[in-house]
């Protein structure tokens, strides 16, 4: 589906504009979620929502809670507009973080230190196919109802995993402390600006 072409027609145009605000709060509320922990002075509630630590697997965190937040926002305004709305959304959280993933552990395979500039823009070209996706299987053939048990099932199990593991980390490389180059070491021309 052309994206431009569903954005001429009246309701497909004001849900690709809700899908085009998502990327931008996803985005926005992932910096927000990075330093959040450590603004709120290592906050426990905090720790159910934000990384804390350097980990890739704190730092799935990110994406997934700024989808969830917006998403519990915009169901209301939207849902008897698309179709699938909740496979969407696991579809989108999935695709997300496995294109983070993906581009982070190519990247170091390659170089002994993660690089900060590139995590953020993985993350930004991930939200962006995330929603992408999402919006694309909004006016999809209707899925079958037990895909939509299934993906209500992911989201929720995800959301538990997400906040046991911060408490109770797996000892698996996901959820050992990675220290990204400073964005000044990564990218030149940003004086000393650093990312933690």
């Amino acid at each position: 589906m052309n994206f431009l072409k569903a954005a001429e027609s009246g309701e497909r145009r004001r849900v690709f504009i809700w899908e085009v605000t998502g990327t931008v709060f996803v985005i926005a509320s992932g910096f927000i979620l990075h330093f959040l922990y450590e603004w709120t002075g290592q906050s426990a509630l905090a720790a159910w929502f934000a990384p804390v630590n350097e980990s890739v697997g704190e730092h799935l965190k990110l994406g997934f809670w700024g989808l969830v937040f917006f998403s519990l926002i915009e169901f209301w305004f939207i849902r008897h507009s698309v179709r699938n709305y909740f496979a969407a959304k696991a579809l989108g959280i999935l695709s997300l973080q496995l294109f983070v993933l993906m581009v982070f552990y190519t990247y170091t395979s390659f170089v002994d230190d993660p690089i900060a500039i590139v995590d953020i823009l993985s993350y930004i070209v991930g939200t962006i196919i995330c929603q992408a996706l999402v919006f694309k299987m909004y006016f999809s053939r209707k899925l079958p109802n037990i895909v939509t048990a299934i993906s209500v099932v992911f989201l929720v199990a995800h959301a538990l995993f997400l906040i046991a593991f911060t408490f109770w980390p797996p000892d698996h490389p996901l959820f050992q402390e990675y220290a990204a180059l400073p964005l000044s070491d990564s990218w030149p021309g940003l004086g000393g600006l650093k990312v933690a």
